[in-house]
């Protein structure tokens, strides 16, 4: 049933934009600025549509013009007959603002599915009301989702105008003729049908958790997504960029125009071109201009440099659109037996996998939150993510290309039909098997087309993955080369190249600077069936063991990790290696869903925790990958296993008269380790196992203290110091002004009297926020929490946690306390 109506609304969608009148009546509208500078405030009919609530900044990198949408939505879960209708009372439902994530919200119940971390689901509805004024009677326009989570339909006014079943693609709905002027009320509504609850291997999040916004343009205008930027030749000297911009006219009449297009460094004009063409009523065209930058800045992880491309459609003097397109000036390619090469020069792909959630505010996370965390990966050492396993926010792509990290896009976990997906624990029970699958026959040429025509501006991006361990051994493909482990009963891995080739073909015909990919699980039984074949850069997940012969065997065929464990073997044979373009850790951040038997509701695998704090395997893999000098010490009980396997903590408190098993990560040349300012011993580099100094220190409490050298000269050091009894908390936050909308991060920690953090304080913490922000989430990393994260009070974990707050638009000081049973309050105010 579900299906069915899903082809017939997208049917209807699509005769909807067909039909809809060529003007819808706006007009001038305060274009999206490019990402070096912020934006002019909206004028006071776009503060209007926001009805009161503060307003949110368009995305950077938007290619039309965009008006926030995210304010003043109602809410309600359960499912509604009349919810679409203007008319229905929607008064008693919640007031929210957008990202929103209902199943962060909880709660979280042994009866849901591990995959997506034992959260709730379900149908719930949207509403928005605004008004547009008469004066913008005559441009075209659409609203535009970033993402719903998922089998979203959309209403304007009681008319049903589109939506989308994949939760993770962008998507617009039209908003002519059903929109009203002069004072009126507009009504949005939208459903959200996420009621098989364990449709993922992973958390998804229910409801609009990405941005919204009002498109509004002309109706001549640039194409939504309708501008393509590549640097086909790229020297020192200079750059030649091309300039591919689709235009549409849906006004009644023929329309002669020019088309601008000028390359900004910051407010400096570098090149431009001019041209001019006519197109007829309902016609769209693609224009190419060609222009050349010279000695142009060349993106890079140590040089992120964007230009922004500025293009003006003119009907005369008049400017009647206008459209910025953030871009960066570089070349990739991938050798068989070089590896990667950036700019003409070789770079290791020393990359992590991530999911889109951020522990406690599960899916709706705001561009802040993952600043914070990419920074604190690329401080690591990290130079790529890949996108696990789903096209990610546009915003999310935004700040890869202004901090300078490598991506590698994912379309999908899976093909058709849909693998399983473990409800009562992972790899427990019996799965289920709904999923993208269910659709993947009829979407996913539409859906990979999508992300490749909304995200291939991104200089970021490297490469384009067409799926995930699509290749699984039985889940749910098969073949005879399988041996014993054949079933004969599932579905032929012959279909792997039968559902590929069509997605290959969609990218290729969008875009042909960057290659396709797929992380593949299964190399003996995709090279059976010829799905190498279809790609350009092959994905080997766990498979090292396969890197040299296969390398000997197909020699022409590029190989990169796609997806690795931590182990430094892993790395050895991609640093040893030039024809291993890189790996990507499993993964950067520890996540929801993938979990284990309830209350486990989180996986583990990550560099970062859940608050995104360092663990030691991130300490170990900066050691690793990173040129600043450092050292790190972690201990655990004597006769453990050494080495990153190892189960290591970052404190000073062990059993009297026990031995404690030290390790030390570092690349420094050599490592002098001290107890109590007595020396405990001193290693060289080549003393490492595995990549780690290790020593057996008899425990005595007191400061354990590694001093790292390099040509013997001081270069870093580390300490670990002896915890007493939990004596107050502190509050440590990573700003102190927040902007209008802004994010703070703040830690709370549990420390004794000298201010040590005490690893195994698990106090009750109440909080009291005072002033215009809110609290968006509360986390402790503990992957078995089923605590509300939306809650004032949280229990702390290993001494500490973390609380996000989020600014409103009044100005006025934002005090926040926090108090526990026996401890020492603490108090820290930010201006805003």
């Amino acid at each position: 049933m579900m299906l069915t109506r899903l082809r017939w609304l997208r049917r209807l969608g699509a005769i909807l934009w067909l039909c809809a009148p060529a003007s819808l009546g706006w007009h001038a509208v305060e274009p999206v600025r490019g990402q070096d500078r912020p934006p002019s405030p909206p004028a006071p009919w776009v503060q209007g549509l926001q009805a009161g609530s503060p307003a949110r900044q368009p995305r950077w990198g938007a290619q039309t013009r965009a008006i926030p949408f995210d304010a003043d939505w109602r809410f309600s879960r359960g499912d509604f007959a009349n919810a679409a209708l203007p008319a229905f009372d929607d008064k008693t439902w919640r007031r929210v603002e957008l990202p929103h994530d209902w199943s962060a919200e909880g709660p979280f119940d042994a009866g849901l599915g591990s995959g997506n971390g034992y959260a709730p689901a379900g149908v719930a509805w949207y509403r928005k009301h605004f008004i547009l004024p008469r004066e913008l009677a005559a441009m075209d326009g659409a609203i535009e989702f970033d993402g719903v989570y998922d089998h979203a339909e959309v209403w304007v006014n009681g008319q049903f105008v589109g939506g989308r079943p994949y939760g993770y693609s962008s998507f617009e709905c039209p908003l002519a003729p059903y929109v009203k002027f002069g004072g009126a009320d507009n009504v949005v509504a939208v459903r959200v049908d996420h009621s098989r609850f364990a449709d993922s291997r992973w958390y998804t999040g229910s409801g609009i958790y990405r941005h919204v916004r009002l498109r509004l343009t002309n109706a001549l205008h640039i194409a939504h997504w309708g501008t393509f930027v590549t640097t086909p030749a790229v020297s020192v000297a200079s750059a030649t960029v091309r300039v591919a911009t689709n235009l549409e006219n849906r006004s009644p009449l023929p329309r002669t125009f020019v088309l601008e297009s000028d390359v900004l460094d910051g407010e400096a004009v570098v090149a431009s071109a001019t041209t001019s063409q006519s197109l007829e009523p309902g016609d769209d065209e693609q224009l190419v201009q060609q222009v050349t930058v010279p000695r142009p800045g060349r993106w890079s992880p140590d040089s992120p440099v964007l230009y922004v491309l500025r293009q003006r459609v003119r009907e005369g003097a008049e400017v009647i659109d206008e459209a910025r397109t953030p871009f960066g000036i570089r070349t990739i390619r991938f050798d068989p037996d070089r590896g990667f090469f950036l700019n003409d020069t070789p770079v290791k792909l020393k990359g992590v996998c991530v999911h889109h959630d951020a522990g406690s505010l599960g899916a709706a996370v705001p561009e802040a939150v993952w600043e914070r965390r990419l920074r604190a990966l690329k401080a690591l050492g990290v130079n790529a993510i890949r996108t696990s396993h789903n096209p990610p926010a546009p915003g999310f792509l935004d700040l890869c290309d202004h901090l300078g990290l490598l991506v590698k896009d994912e379309a999908f976990d899976e093909f058709t039909p849909p693998k399983n997906k473990w409800v009562s624990g992972r790899n427990v029970g019996v799965p289920s098997r709904f999923g993208y699958g269910e659709i993947f026959a009829e979407w996913s040429v539409t859906d990979i087309s999508d992300m490749v025509r909304r995200d291939r501006n991104h200089p970021s991006i490297v490469m384009w993955s067409i799926g995930n361990e699509i290749d699984y051994p039985n889940d749910p493909f098969t073949h005879e080369v399988l041996g014993k482990s054949y079933r004969a009963g599932n579905p032929a891995a012959q279909n792997l190249v039968r559902w590929a080739r069509p997605l290959v073909d969609a990218v290729r015909k969008l875009d042909r600077t960057r290659p396709i990919t797929a992380g593949l699980a299964s190399l003996v039984m995709s090279d059976e069936v010829g799905l190498p074949g279809l790609l350009d850069v092959v994905g080997y997940n766990y498979q090292e063991s396969r890197y040299a012969e296969d390398h000997a065997r197909y020699p022409r065929r590029v190989i990169f990790g796609s997806e690795n464990g931590h182990q430094f073997s892993n790395w050895t044979v991609v640093r040893d290696n030039p024809y291993v373009a890189g790996q990507f850790l499993w993964t950067g951040i520890d996540y929801l869903g993938e979990a284990g038997v309830f209350p486990n509701r989180a996986n583990g695998a990550g560099l970062l925790d859940l608050c995104a704090f360092k663990k030691p395997a991130a300490w170990f893999r900066q050691s690793l990958w990173s040129d600043t000098p450092m050292v790190y010490l972690s201990a655990s009980a004597a006769g453990a296993a050494r080495g990153r396997g190892a189960r290591v903590e970052e404190h000073w408190n062990w059993k009297a008269d026990s031995t404690v098993t030290v390790s030390c990560y570092t690349n420094c040349q050599e490592v002098a380790l001290t107890l109590n300012d007595k020396p405990v011993g001193t290693k060289r580099a080549s003393d490492a196992i595995d990549g780690v100094l290790t020593w057996d220190v008899p425990y005595s409490p007191g400061v354990l203290k590694a001093v790292g050298r390099i040509d013997g000269k001081v270069v870093a050091e580390f300490t670990l110091t002896t915890a007493g009894q939990p004596a107050r908390i502190d509050l440590l936050p990573d700003v102190t002004r927040i902007g209008p909308d802004g994010i703070c991060h703040v830690e709370f920690r549990i420390v004794d009297a000298r201010g040590v953090r005490v690893p195994d304080a698990d106090a009750l913490v109440t909080f009291a926020l005072v002033g215009p922000a809110r609290a968006l989430g509360i986390g402790n990393a503990n992957l078995s929490s089923i605590e509300d994260d939306k809650d004032l009070a949280h229990l702390a974990y290993q001494g500490r946690g973390l609380v996000i707050l989020q600014a409103t638009s009044t100005a006025g000081p934002i005090t926040l306390r926090a108090s526990a049973p026996g401890l020492e309050a603490a108090v820290v105010t930010m201006a805003r």
